[in-house]
């Protein structure tokens, strides 16, 4: 999986000096992120705390490592598997 590029009190961080009234592109210029991952960060993280964010991020994960043992358990690679797709 793909190393984060900002922890996740660096994005809490971020978020916060934008709700403080600081211009979304003055941010997303002076940390080089586009004004596009911000607004994904807000839908996402908006309004957590640090340790709400890392709790997600554990849950996210753990879901992630559920379905992969789900899928080797029943013999599918989850690679091949069209979403919507009724599985035998």
């Amino acid at each position: 999986m793909k190393r984060a590029r900002f922890s996740e009190e660096q994005i809490i961080c971020i978020l916060k000096e934008a709700d403080a009234g600081a211009k979304v592109t003055e941010l997303c210029r002076r940390h080089g992120i586009s004004d596009a991952t911000f607004y994904t960060w807000r839908s996402k993280y908006g309004g957590l705390e640090i340790s709400e964010m890392r709790r997600l991020r554990q849950l996210e994960e753990e879901n992630r490592r559920r379905h992969r043992e789900g899928d080797q358990v029943f013999g599918r690679d989850s690679c091949n598997i069209k979403r919507g797709t009724e599985i035998p």
